[in-house]
C-alpha cells in the first residue's frame, strides 16, 4: 500500500459574513495566497465538508477562476464555499498525486475528473 501524506496548509482563508474590504464571494484575504507558486487547493462548506479539490501552476488566479468564470464545476456552487485552504507544492507530479488522493480519499463533492469512488 502506498502511503501520501497531504502537507499541511500554507494559508488558510475564511468567508467574513459582512465583509468591509472589497471581496469576492465574501473573501477578503485573497491577498495571502501565494501568487507565483505552484500548488493544491481545497474549497470546504458548512461542517468542513470538502467541496472541491484543484491544483494549479499559479495558485491565486486559479482559485480566483473558480469564482469569477463561467465554466467552473464550481459556478452553481460558490456560495457554499466557507473556507479556502492552500498548500504549495512545487513539483507538478507531486500536485497530481495529492489532487488525486484528496479528491478520492475526501469524496470531494464537486469534482467531475479522477473520481474513482463513485
Amino acid at each position: 500500500m502506498i502511503q501520501i501524506t497531504v502537507p499541511k496548509p500554507d494559508v488558510v482563508i475564511e468567508k467574513q459574513t459582512d465583509p468591509q474590504l472589497s471581496h469576492i464571494y465574501g473573501f477578503t484575504d485573497f491577498h495571502l495566497i501565494t501568487r507565483e507558486e505552484g500548488g493544491i487547493f481545497m474549497f470546504y462548506g458548512e461542517n468542513d465538508e470538502l467541496l472541491f479539490v484543484g491544483k494549479a501552476r499559479k495558485i491565486r488566479p486559479r482559485i480566483k477562476k473558480h469564482f469569477e468564470d463561467n465554466v467552473s464545476p464550481m459556478k452553481a456552487h460558490r456560495e457554499e464555499v466557507r473556507r479556502i485552504e492552500v498548500c504549495v507544492v512545487a513539483d507538478p507530479t507531486e500536485r497530481e498525486i495529492y489532487e488525486t488522493y484528496l479528491i478520492n480519499n475526501g469524496r470531494a463533492k464537486y469534482n467531475v475528473d479522477k473520481v474513482f469512488y463513485k
